[in-house]
């Protein structure tokens, strides 16, 4: 999906290599081992687990690291020790990023993140200096081809969803939290596949950014994703399709 349609660029995609694969899974299972701790082991009822559930699908996590990810969060007492933390800053061009940790470590995951941002051109700020400019919404990402958009413009709103756009060759749905789920059982029942399904951080407006600028946003991006400690970045930047 990428530079397939504006709401990609919202959450920095994660590479490709070995390292950041053993990364992106290590931190894929923390956080399903803390979503069943926080709320059992079964995705019904507990969101979180869902939404974590989902994003191990779309990378491929191995289903018996998820299984003994959700026993090891059904039956664990040291995860009390993991708390989550939201940063913010201002990357190169003026760029809004909010950084989700969960970390043991308060002091060092504030420390790492903070080097992250002033080592690539980027400023950490205080907490709510970007916020306002993001809002949690579902995103559900359809291909055009073959749909209709007034029928699925009807399906969605009916459903509760919040709004329905075309962008590129996709027609992408916004909904509330809230109403996620219910928007994403009409489209099963519908038997309409979707690219993409989940909850994430979408930005008010964007800010496009080139040359250097993109160079140095893309170094920041892949700095805070090799730190342990943070789960996901999102951002309001636009990047050159190969920066992306």
């Amino acid at each position: 999906m990428s530079g397939h349609s504006k709401w990609a660029n919202i959450k920095h995609k994660k590479g490709k290599t070995d390292a950041l694969k053993a990364k992106i899974t290590t931190k894929i299972s923390r956080e399903i081992t803390v979503a069943a701790r926080m709320g059992g082991g079964d995705p019904v009822g507990n969101m979180r687990l869902k939404l974590a559930l989902q994003k191990a699908r779309e990378n491929n996590i191995p289903k018996d690291n998820i299984q003994r990810a959700i026993a090891k969060g059904v039956g664990a007492t040291d995860m009390d020790s993991y708390e989550e933390i939201t940063y913010e800053g201002y990357g190169p061009g003026g760029a809004a990023l909010t950084v989700e940790c969960l970390t043991d470590n308060r002091n060092r995951a504030a420390a790492d993140v903070r080097h992250a941002f002033s080592k690539n051109g980027g400023n950490m700020g205080e907490t709510g200096c970007v916020a306002w400019m993001f809002q949690r919404k579902g995103v559900f990402v359809i291909d055009a081809e073959g749909h209709d958009e007034e029928e699925l413009t009807l399906l969605a709103l009916e459903a509760g969803a919040e709004d329905l756009k075309t962008e590129e060759d996709s027609f992408v749905i916004y909904t509330a939290p809230e109403d996620y789920d219910a928007v994403e059982s009409a489209l099963a029942e519908a038997n309409i596949e979707t690219e993409v399904s989940k909850i994430t951080m979408v930005p008010d407006s964007n800010v496009s950014l080139e040359g250097e600028a993109a160079e140095k946003m893309q170094r920041l991006l892949d700095a805070l994703d090799e730190l342990d400690d943070v789960q996901d970045v999102y951002h309001n930047a636009e990047l050159p399709e190969e920066e992306e």
